[in-house]
């Protein structure tokens, strides 16, 4: 096994009443969305949560296969959690996802794992140079010392990760649009206003640039 997948289902709820991952868009929870975007291309399935709750209430939504890990520090940044995932793997390759992007493009998605061989990571990244760290591929053990190194420093968040790792190789929008035209898999439901529109708009419509993400 070489690949493995590692969802990041910790954080601030961004103004939401219940429990974001259980949120359902077309019929399905957002969790599961992710979670069967990478069914199949990756030979285990990790979520990383903020407590034993919440991965119990996730387990009742996704296949027995998808494993939970607690990230006891998850209040110190998404860094903490995502290094709680690549030392849990056991692929040489991990692909990071948030568990609130339910439009990942499964051929995005194999795309990064193939142009990770040999590299520290592969991140995509916008015309504008900012990138997407938690929507990338890592080198797992490269990972984990980077991840380390940064939070030795004091930092939180996974971009400081990837300043540390040597042998990046940032893949442009414009290839990541010949398969996932309107970069949908990049689309975060950040607040309930994302959440309606990605239930009210077409999908040409849900597309975001990077000067929106937050």
């Amino acid at each position: 096994m070489d690949r493995s997948a590692i969802i990041l289902a910790s954080g601030i709820s961004g103004g939401f009443s219940g429990d974001k991952g259980l949120l359902e868009l077309a019929g399905k929870p957002l969790l599961r969305h992710v979670v069967d975007a990478v069914q199949g291309l990756a030979g285990e399935i990790f979520v990383v949560t903020s407590s034993k709750d919440c991965a119990n209430s996730y387990a009742k939504i996704v296949p027995p296969n998808v494993q939970f890990i607690i990230d006891m520090q998850e209040s110190k940044g998404p860094l903490t959690s995502a290094l709680t995932g690549f030392e849990a793997v056991g692929g040489d390759y991990s692909l990071l996802l948030p568990f609130d992007s339910p439009f990942v493009s499964r051929e995005v998605v194999s795309l990064l794992f193939e142009l990770c061989v040999g590299k520290a990571a592969v991140i995509p990244r916008w015309t504008n140079m900012q990138i997407e760290p938690l929507h990338a591929v890592y080198h797992t053990k490269q990972a984990i010392k980077a991840a380390e190194v940064a939070l030795s420093e004091g930092a939180t968040d996974v971009e400081a990760m990837v300043e540390k790792l040597r042998g990046v190789r940032y893949i442009s929008m414009m290839v990541i649009e010949q398969l996932d035209p309107d970069l949908r898999t990049f689309f975060s439901i950040n607040t309930p206003l994302y959440l309606k529109k990605a239930r009210t708009t077409k999908p040409t419509e849900t597309r975001r640039s990077p000067a929106s993400r937050d």
